[in-house]
C-alpha cells in the first residue's frame, strides 16, 4: 500500500484485516443462502451467526482505523476518501448480515422452481462484494488498475438485476398466493441492494482514484 507506506505499517495491516473481514462476510453470505435454499437450517443458522460475528469484529476494527486517521493525522491528503471507502464498505457488510437475519426471522418460502436462480442471485451478489474489496485494495497498491476492478463490480451488479427480474417474472407467473409472491420479491430486493451498495462504494472509489492521479 504505497499510499500508507510512509505513515504506518500498523494502519496498513489493520485496513487489510478489515477488508479481509468484508470478503469473509461475502463468502459466509453465499454459503448461508445456499444452505437456506437446501433446507439445511442448522448450517444456515451457523453461517448467520458467523456473519454477525464478522460484522461485529469489522465494526470494532473500523472504529480503530477511523480514530487513528483522525487523531494521528494520518494521510491528511487522502484521509476523507479513505474514511468514506471504509464507512461505505461497512454498510455493505451490514447489509449482508441484515439480509441473512431477515431470512432467519421471516423464513420466505422459495418455490423449488426458482431456487437455482435464487442461489445464483446470492452468488452474484457475493461476487460483487468480493470484487468491490479487490477494487479498494488496488486503490492503495496500483491505483491505475482500479477501473478494471470497478468494471467487474458493475458486471455482477447487472447480473443481480437480471437474475432478480427473471425470478420475479417466474414467481408472479406461478399459481401461488399474492402475499407469498410479494414476500419473495422483498427478499430479491434485499439481495439486490447489497450489490447496489457495492456499486456505490466503487462510485466513490472512481472519484478517489481520479483525485490521486491529478
Amino acid at each position: 500500500m504505497s499510499l500508507l507506506l510512509k505513515k504506518t505499517k500498523e494502519l496498513e495491516a489493520e485496513i487489510d484485516t478489515y477488508l479481509d473481514l468484508v470478503v469473509n462476510g461475502a463468502l459466509t453470505f453465499r454459503e448461508g443462502i445456499k444452505y437456506y435454499l437446501r433446507w439445511e437450517r442448522e448450517l444456515f443458522e451457523e453461517r448467520r451467526r458467523m456473519l454477525d460475528e464478522t460484522e461485529s469484529k469489522a465494526d470494532a476494527l473500523r472504529r480503530i482505523i477511523e480514530m487513528k486517521l483522525y487523531l494521528e493525522t494520518l494521510i491528511p491528503e487522502s484521509r476523507g476518501d479513505v474514511l468514506g471507502l471504509i464507512e461505505n464498505s461497512d454498510k455493505v457488510l451490514n447489509r449482508l448480515s441484515e439480509t441473512l437475519s431477515n431470512f432467519s426471522v421471516e423464513q420466505p418460502d422459495i418455490p423449488e422452481e426458482v431456487r437455482g436462480y435464487f442461489m445464483d442471485l446470492g452468488s452474484a451478489t457475493a461476487s460483487s462484494v468480493e470484487s468491490m474489496v479487490e477494487a479498494v485494495r488496488v486503490y492503495f497498491r496500483e491505483c491505475e488498475k482500479v477501473r478494471d476492478c470497478i468494471n467487474r463490480v458493475m458486471f455482477y451488479e447487472k447480473e443481480t438485476d437480471k437474475l432478480g427480474d427473471k425470478i420475479k417474472r417466474a414467481v408472479y407467473g406461478m399459481p401461488i398466493e399474492l402475499a407469498r409472491k410479494n414476500h419473495i420479491r422483498s427478499f430479491i430486493h434485499y439481495i439486490e441492494v447489497i450489490a447496489d451498495r457495492a456499486e456505490d462504494v466503487c462510485d466513490r472509489l472512481a472519484i478517489a482514484s481520479i483525485k490521486r492521479n491529478l
